[in-house]
């Protein structure tokens, strides 16, 4: 019961501990101690009364940190703000285009013709009234196979009836809902945080099928369209919820996903579930058939009893899941109002601060200082290994680690991390990791710089196999540079962080550009390796190397900007409302 109890909350409280600051503090509630165990909400509105009473006795006194920007860095900021802007305007641009889905023909069609809403549209009757948090929504631009936009899905994390859910909508107007395997990439990585944080999941399917010619590439693997449908099963066995809505077309493998979900609803009209549909049924038997007759609202719901609840419109529809989500019978714990301190800089700053490269970067401190509440800062071992800060602090009132580069991931540099990551894993503390890499370490050229090198490595390994091991939450947010190995140490996309977002201005690759000329180039005998090829290596990695590459290609979660950074502080909520 403790643990359930508890669990809901990144702050614990043994029994032991709690009874005794019961007894102390608050005698009045207290007549017999096991009678209140028995009351789970009893228990939630005493541990409330509790934690307000110690948050009046242990006030929050970290060290302040010293934001002001010195004039010498002065020109450093002037250029990096400028970047900053360029940026902005980009990410600007692209969602703009990401808003207009497949375009004003395709939203006509989609609106007029077939009678159905928008995806947005479908989203604000579905959720709460509250704003939700979209993920990736520059998946699928700028692709060998063309643009996608928004990977023909939108998925993201909401509220629904005050329950955190996972959505995952397609959006018919791009390709008319067509499966790329950008889509099927997507739509897995919803699903895995579904998992990670045990969230509700809420599918509202309309799809036209897989596009066939990238079938290669959609099918046979381990991580293509069928995961989709295997995570529906591991996620079920888990007792994590799955709610569907069939609100268009949901063709052949697309319409397994309302089938294995706990409960389906399907719109009537425009809701329609087969194998194949009616051209295929006419090619191989001759015969004519309409799409309703098929598989339309009335056969699934009176024949094959494939849905549960007929809805006679998409807003009965999405009042349906709605209601279905009341009964799931959670106990949601009251809302808690944390209090806390904005920080004592303005967080415009921070596009100041975001590095154009590594060569703009300015200490670490002035970053933390505009993210963190009251800028208020425990650092941990705060004379060695000084190219990587460490320490805990508060965001939004919940208390983080962070681990921030501050120069090169030295040994020393190493060891502090991988020290104070156990700590925090010790703990149950979350860690936030701000990352901005070094583009490469100098080769060395002497016995005593190999072996320096050597036991760089070593330490970094140590800090690797602590970030891997961390049973924490682990965000990870790229501001700068995400170059090489220093970026695993950082807690880098195939460490599984549960969140990775990125600045418009980081950049993320093998190495950067701007230092490919100083690496060793290894060529045989008749390669010449001229100018010409440097440059086209030079010009083809400060492409791919881009934020938005990146994000277009769901290396991310998504591209935050940095006046915004203090929204992480949402992730960290998700354990505590997660079923």
């Amino acid at each position: 019961m403790w643990n359930n109890i508890t669990s809901c909350s990144l702050w614990r409280l043994s029994p032991s501990f709690m009874s005794s600051r019961i007894q102390t503090l608050t005698p009045l509630f207290i007549k017999n101690y096991k009678d209140f165990c028995k009351n789970r909400q009893t228990i939630w509105t005493l541990r409330n009364s509790l934690c307000q009473v110690l948050k009046k006795t242990y006030k929050k006194t970290f060290p302040v940190l010293d934001g002001s920007i010195p004039s010498v860095c002065e020109h450093v900021f002037e250029e990096n703000l400028r970047n900053s802007e360029a940026c902005i305007q980009r990410y600007s641009e692209l969602l703009c285009k990401v808003s207009k889905g497949g375009g004003e023909s395709a939203i006509l069609r989609h609106t007029q013709r077939n009678k159905k809403l928008l995806v947005r549209e479908r989203l604000r009757m579905l959720l709460d009234d509250e704003t939700f948090l979209e993920l990736s929504p520059f998946a699928g631009f700028d692709l060998p196979y063309g643009d996608v936009p928004a990977a023909g899905c939108l998925t993201g994390i909401g509220k629904i009836c005050g329950v955190w859910c996972v959505f995952m909508a397609n959006d018919a107007t791009v390709k008319g809902g067509t499966i790329y395997p950008i889509s099927v990439k997507k739509q897995l990585r919803a699903q895995q945080i579904a998992i990670q944080n045990r969230l509700l999941s809420v599918y509202l399917v309309d799809s036209g099928g897989a596009f066939l010619p990238l079938q290669a590439e959609l099918f046979p693997d381990q991580s293509h369209g069928g995961r989709v449908f295997y995570n529906e099963a591991i996620m079920s066995a888990m007792k994590i919820p799955q709610v569907a809505v069939v609100c268009g077309s949901c063709t052949a493998g697309g319409a397994y996903v309302p089938t294995m979900a706990e409960e389906t609803v399907i719109v009537d009209k425009i809701g329609s579930m087969f194998l194949a549909g009616p051209p295929l049924v006419k090619a191989a038997t001759g015969e004519d058939i309409s799409p309703e007759d098929l598989g339309g609202a009335s056969m699934h719901s009176k024949v094959s009893g494939c849905v549960d609840h007929f809805a006679s419109s998409e807003k009965e529809a999405y009042e349906c899941v709605r209601n279905i989500i009341l009964t799931l019978n959670y106990e949601l714990p009251p809302e808690e109002t944390l209090e806390y301190d904005d920080p004592l800089y303005s967080a415009e700053e921070l596009l100041g601060l975001a590095p154009r490269g590594y060569s703009y970067t300015l200490h670490i401190k002035l970053i933390l200082s505009r993210l963190i509440d009251g800028s208020r800062f425990q650092e941990f071992k705060a004379k060695y290994g000084t190219t990587l800060v460490t320490g805990f602090a508060h965001m939004e009132g919940h208390l983080v680690g962070i681990v921030a580069n501050n120069g090169q991931l030295t040994h020393d540099a190493s060891l502090k991390g991988s020290h104070f990551v156990q700590l925090c894993s010790q703990r149950s503390i979350p860690i936030l990791f701000l990352q901005n890499t070094a583009p490469h370490a100098p080769e060395p050229t002497s016995l005593s710089q190999a072996e320096d090198h050597t036991n760089r490595l070593k330490a970094q390994a140590s800090m690797m196999a602590a970030v891997a091991c961390a049973a924490v939450p682990k965000i990870t947010l790229v501001i700068g540079g995400c170059y090489g190995n220093e970026s695993y140490a950082m807690c880098g996309r195939s460490f599984d962080p549960n969140f990775l977002f990125l600045w418009p201005n980081a950049r993320v690759a093998l190495v950067d550009s701007r230092h490919i000329s100083t690496f060793p180039q290894a060529r045989d005998d008749d390669c010449t390796g001229d100018d010409s090829e440097l440059k086209h290596l030079k010009e083809k990695l400060d492409e791919e190397s881009s934020a938005f590459h990146s994000s277009a290609r769901l290396w991310d979660d998504g591209i935050i900007l940095p006046q915004n950074s203090r929204k992480v502080g949402f992730f960290l909520t998700l354990n505590a409302h997660s079923t």
